[in-house]
This record gives C-alpha cells, structure tokens and sequence, in this order.
C-alpha cells in the first residue's frame, strides 16, 4: 500500500517533476504533486509524494528531511490522514457556530 508523505518547506521553483525525480531516488513514486495556488498558478511551498511501501517512504523522510533543494530547507514527514475529519470537522463546526450567532432566537 503507497504511503504519502508531506513535503514541506519547497522552493516556488520547484515543480511537480522535480519532486518525483528526486523522491524517484530512494524508491517507487506513485504520485507527487506541488500544491500551487488556484488563482494564481503558483506554488504553495509544499506538496505531496507517494512512495510505493512504508519502508521507501521512511527511506524518503531519513534521506531529504532536513535537506537542502533548490536553496530551501525541506521538512519531509508521514501525511496525516485526511479521512479522519478533523480539518473538514473543524470548517464544519465553524459553519455551525456561525449559524448560532445568526440563528439566536433562543
């Protein structure tokens, strides 16, 4: 089962290839991906790599977390499921706090 990691702390030079190509070098890449601004095109200085098994992703976090590419410092770590609700339950509890102040009629 691919494992994703987070890929922190990116030049906005650095492209998606880029990225695979280097992750490339300790293993399997299922897929990489620079996060970029949807309005503007440009890079959000981090990004996301899957690597093939558990033991290519830890080989990736011992080998460029802590490296310099491309003249920035790289924090490489696991990624935190997205699946468990905590960022979507957040954005939802805010909506609900939100409809209280409006819905006061209590």
């Amino acid at each position: 089962m691919a494992t994703k990691l987070f890929v922190g702390g990116l030049s906005f030079s650095t492209s998606t290839e880029r990225l695979r190509e280097l992750f490339a070098q300790v293993g399997s890449v299922e897929s990489a991906a620079v996060v970029t601004d949807r309005d503007t095109g440009r890079s959000r200085g981090f990004g996301f790599v899957e690597m093939a098994s558990p033991e290519e992703a830890d080989a990736a976090v011992k080998k460029y977390n802590g490296q310099e590419v491309d003249g920035r410092m790289l924090k490489v770590e696991l990624s935190k499921p997205s699946g468990s609700g905590g960022g979507g339950g957040g954005r939802s509890g805010g909506g609900f706090r939100s409809g209280g102040r409006t819905g006061g009629r209590w």
